[in-house]
């Protein structure tokens, strides 16, 4: 089967959705509660082959919200020790999630896309987080699709039999350090290599692109 290279597009790939792989770290389970302390997006490209990667890379530290829940287990957990030390360089939400929409509106428009899809490991968990902290901010032109996402641990779950992201990803080849992990830069990162070598497993097996005859 032969396909011409225009039709190697994330717009053509992902139905018009451009997708952005996010992790947060936060300080407990409750969107609406528990305090927003970091997180991270990865945008991601098509090459000329159809195969897909990552392209930029944005993060932040962010200070708790006024009367944020903070619980001790989840600091525990990420290794946040002090939320309210200067030296995390911690910045606003609403400071964080305008230059992160900022990036992804600029790269959605240069692919072409009508909108942004999350992508994210447990996809339900950080869509809440960021729709939450958007909602705090009254940020009105959220790029995301308001409850659709890619979730890499089903995908995972499907392509090799693992949904905890460190095994999915040592059983997708991929380097994976658990000292580094629960850090929303490194998870993200990883996050974004998971799905693409995912996307790009399945394409190279003859699952995409697909016949023209097969999408009419």
């Amino acid at each position: 089967m032969t396909v011409e290279n225009e039709e190697f597009t994330l717009k053509k790939r992902f139905r018009g959705y451009f997708p952005v792989v996010i992790d947060v770290e936060t300080a407990g389970f409750n969107a609406r509660t528990d305090a927003l302390l970091e997180i991270c997006a990865v945008t991601l490209k098509m090459d000329e082959n159809g195969d897909l990667q990552p392209a930029s890379t944005i993060h932040f530290h962010i200070e708790p919200f006024e009367g944020a829940n903070i619980e001790k287990e989840a600091l525990e957990f990420n290794g946040i020790r002090d939320p309210f030390s200067p030296l995390r360089g911690a910045v606003h939400e609403s400071e964080a999630l305008k230059e992160i929409y900022k990036l992804v509106r600029k790269e959605q428009k240069q692919a072409d896309c009508s909108r942004a899809i999350m992508v994210a490991h447990n996809a339900t968990f950080d869509h809440s987080f960021v729709m939450q902290a958007s909602e705090r901010c009254k940020l009105k032109r959220v790029p995301f699709h308001p409850f659709a996402t890619f979730d890499t641990a089903a995908l995972s779950g499907l392509a090799y039999g693992q949904t905890v992201l460190a095994k999915a990803c040592k059983t997708a080849g991929l380097e994976f350090d658990n000292k580094e992990a629960h850090s929303a830069l490194y998870d993200t990162e990883r996050t974004a290599e998971l799905f693409c070598g995912i996307v790009n497993k399945w394409k190279a097996l003859g699952g995409w692109p697909l016949n023209q005859d097969e999408t009419e």
